[in-house]
């Protein structure tokens, strides 16, 4: 089974005031996929800190997820300290969580949110209100339980997996 670590930035939260709510539904979502939570931690919205949580986790879990700290306030700087970790960058993940969640939360196209691989970890960077973390992980959840196989399995013949069937070219 593979598992995850999630960690949530947030200055708020980790100097004691209120719950982890986005933590406990990333929680809650990454489970019902069939995924095992290996570790979870909160911690300040810090770039040094967030830097050697992420570090400490890569290649420890196959997934990790971050809430938080993707914004334009002054204290988001979750992908800033992320971004030099990985070694390839998923576009793809950032564009779905906007353009998916647009209809509902218009304001979703200032998240600097994404995803990217470092190793065989892959990283995902959610933000930090417990609405968007259900609806962005809804919305991924089959690319990431996906990508965990292929970076797991090294070659994949993506092909054989296609949820389309069969397709005549005649």
């Amino acid at each position: 089974m593979p598992d995850a670590s999630i960690i949530t930035m947030s200055d708020s939260r980790s100097s004691g005031n209120g719950p982890d709510l986005s933590g406990q539904v990333a929680v809650d979502c990454i489970t019902a996929l069939g995924i095992a939570i290996a570790r979870r931690c909160l911690i300040p919205d810090d770039a040094p800190t967030i830097t050697a949580a992420v570090k400490s986790h890569i290649g420890a879990v196959d997934l990790i997820l971050t809430t938080g700290g993707t914004g334009i306030g002054p204290r988001d700087v979750t992908p800033e300290a992320i971004r030099p970790l990985l070694d390839r960058d998923l576009p793809g993940f950032g564009e779905l969580m906007r353009t998916g969640t647009y209809a509902k939360t218009p304001l979703s196209i200032l998240s600097r949110g994404g995803a990217g691989v470092a190793g065989k970890t892959l990283i995902v960077m959610l933000p930090g209100s417990p609405k968007a973390v259900r609806e962005c992980l809804e919305l991924l959840g089959p690319a990431i339980k996906h990508a965990i196989k292929v970076l797991n399995a090294g070659k994949l013949d993506c092909q054989s997996e296609s949820s389309e069937g069969p397709t005549s070219t005649t």
